[in-house]
């Protein structure tokens, strides 16, 4: 979000549009019904969440405009949406090269559906609410619940691809996700002692 456009998005709008973004707030499908003869792939259903998550990720530093961190927490951030914006542009560069990969592929049942909203609204709510200390100790925790969840879709995808360049490039994503997740970790213990 470039300046310009900051002023012309009201504070409290704003600052709803990035709590969505880190809350996870874009809808996901629930899985369609049984016999709908539709195949699922383990390797599509991984890719098309990756993806939806990375693409969401890569917004998170949108939160320096409207709300107040340490520079360590800034700089962390920043760097977790700048790799999940390559990620996710990676897998759209492989779903463009081979067709049979479906990066729509997001189907969840009904329960994880409603259960994931239930998160997505508790996080909203914590998020606006918190400033300070607070506020950054909430926003570490939501990035380690969605780098531990990227880190495991890459793994499990790169698992279930049988073309080798993918499967090495999802397991590098993998890693980075890994590796952000013990930074991030390791940052909430140095926050918290």
């Amino acid at each position: 979000m470039n300046i310009v456009m900051k002023s012309f998005l009201p504070r409290p709008m704003a600052i709803l549009s990035v709590a969505c973004v880190l809350a996870g707030c874009e809808p996901h499908k629930a899985a369609p019904p049984a016999g709908s003869g539709a195949a699922y792939s383990t390797r599509d259903n991984c890719y098309g969440l990756l993806h939806q998550l990375l693409d969401e990720q890569k917004d998170v530093s949108m939160l320096r405009f409207i709300k107040r961190e340490h520079a360590d927490v800034k700089d962390l951030v920043k760097k977790i949406a700048s790799s999940s914006g390559a990620g996710s542009k990676l897998l759209e560069r492989l779903a463009k090269q081979d067709p049979s990969i479906n990066l729509d592929d997001i189907y969840l049942p009904p329960g994880e559906v409603a259960t994931r909203a239930a998160i997505a609204s508790s996080e909203r709510k914590q998020l606006l609410s918190q400033t300070g200390d607070e506020f950054e100790l909430a926003l570490l925790l939501t990035q380690t619940e969605a780098l531990s969840y990227a880190w495991h879709l890459a793994e499990v995808a790169s698992e279930n691809d049988s073309q080798p360049d993918r499967k090495r490039a999802l397991a590098g994503m993998s890693k980075d996700m890994e590796n952000f997740y013990h930074e991030v970790f390791a940052m909430l213990l140095s926050k918290v002692k």
